[in-house]
């Protein structure tokens, strides 16, 4: 039997690429003619990166294609070429970016994400250059806490690869995956699909030079907890939590993931946020409803600083849910509570990076 290129060339054009639902030829995923050399075939299949979902799945559908319309004795090699440069490897990610800060919570509710949300805005207000990712998959509240929630970042073209463009507001730097799904639907995702999507957020983005990279991460310790760790070299970590015992019990174990040996994160403090409730009609009045000076207390016993105590106003909550953050009304007690927390955190993380050693992403084993 004698194999010539248009021979395969038909075969390739029964396999429909998913990205385009065209076929490879249509596609223009043909990088060459393809080689032959009596039974043998060689083809070269050109991919938008190397990241792409439907690659593994496309070359055996381009192999099984060629077996099933010229020949099943065909010796089938199918090479992978890509227009987009490959990802940089893990530890050489966000070359540019000194200091990665993981706002972490035992548990939900306590007001992670506002104080995650409110020390990007307060450094960015301390004349840092600031990065703030949610790397809450499942309930992305960064978009609605920032008003960007119809904000679509868009794609640039940089040193031969395509990046998305982080949304910036407030001088802020912003990516959320709630810029990708619909807000109104549940993200019903595997633990791959989302870890997949996380890595696309930190790896293939345009991040540029960074002071501060701040993680909204999600509550609890989760798959997510470890792609972080094992993709980042994460400077420190900031535990909230409110003063309540229960909360508190889940802090001790978000704090024991971080100093675990295999992880070895350092713990740059706490904050203790709703320590009180103020009313605004009575400013100097002090409610202590879910305990007083838990945190810390707890800072005492696990031998790491207090960096705030936030208390809990009507405020807080109305410039989230108005996409106004509350370190943005420079005026306000609560704006000052939020530079303050700011200026604790330069100032713990000065001392880390003068008395420790650059903290090492977490290996994986391969089974």
């Amino acid at each position: 039997m004698t194999i010539y290129p248009k021979l395969i060339m038909d075969a390739l054009a029964t396999v429909t690429y998913p990205g385009t639902k065209k076929n490879l030829v249509e596609s223009g995923m043909i990088a060459d003619t393809p080689s032959i050399n009596g039974m043998k075939v060689k083809v070269v299949l050109e991919f938008p990166r190397d990241t792409d979902p439907f690659l593994k799945s496309t070359v055996k559908a381009a192999e099984a294609a060629i077996h099933y319309h010229v020949s099943k004795d065909v010796e089938v090699e199918i090479t992978t070429e890509f227009k987009s440069k490959p990802r940089p490897e893990v530890g050489k990610m966000l070359p540019e970016v000194k200091n990665i800060i993981a706002v972490s919570s035992g548990k939900g509710g306590v007001g992670k994400s506002t104080v995650a949300a409110n020390l990007a805005i307060s450094l960015a207000r301390l004349g840092y250059k600031v990065g703030l990712l949610d790397t809450d998959i499942f309930g992305p509240s960064m978009p609605k806490m920032f008003n960007v929630e119809d904000a679509r970042p868009y794609a640039v073209e940089k040193d031969g690869r395509k990046l998305i463009e982080p949304v910036e507001q407030y001088g802020v730097k912003l990516l959320s995956i709630g810029f990708f799904v619909n807000p109104d639907t549940a993200t019903l995702w595997r633990g791959g699909m989302a870890t997949n999507a996380l890595k696309q957020l930190i790896a293939d983005a345009d991040w540029g030079e960074l002071d501060y990279f701040v993680l909204d991460t999600p509550p609890g310790t989760s798959d997510i907890h470890l792609t972080l760790l094992q993709t980042l070299a994460i400077t420190g970590a900031v535990i909230v939590s409110t003063p309540q015992q229960v909360a508190l019990a889940d802090a001790r174990k978000g704090i024991d993931m971080y100093r675990n040996e295999k992880v070895n994160v350092p713990i740059l403090g706490l904050v203790e946020n709703m320590a009180w409730f103020t009313p605004a009609e009575l400013p100097e009045n002090k409610y202590y409803i879910f305990g007083k000076e838990g945190c810390k207390k707890l800072a005492e016993e696990m031998h790491t600083p207090l960096l705030a105590q936030i208390p809990l106003v009507q405020g807080i909550c109305d410039s989230g849910d108005n996409g106004t953050p509350a370190a943005l009304d420079i005026e306000s007690p609560m704006a000052q509570a939020f530079i303050n927390l700011a200026q604790a955190v330069v100032t713990v993380v000065n001392k880390r990076n003068r008395e420790m050693e650059p903290t090492k992403i977490v290996g994986v084993k391969k089974q």
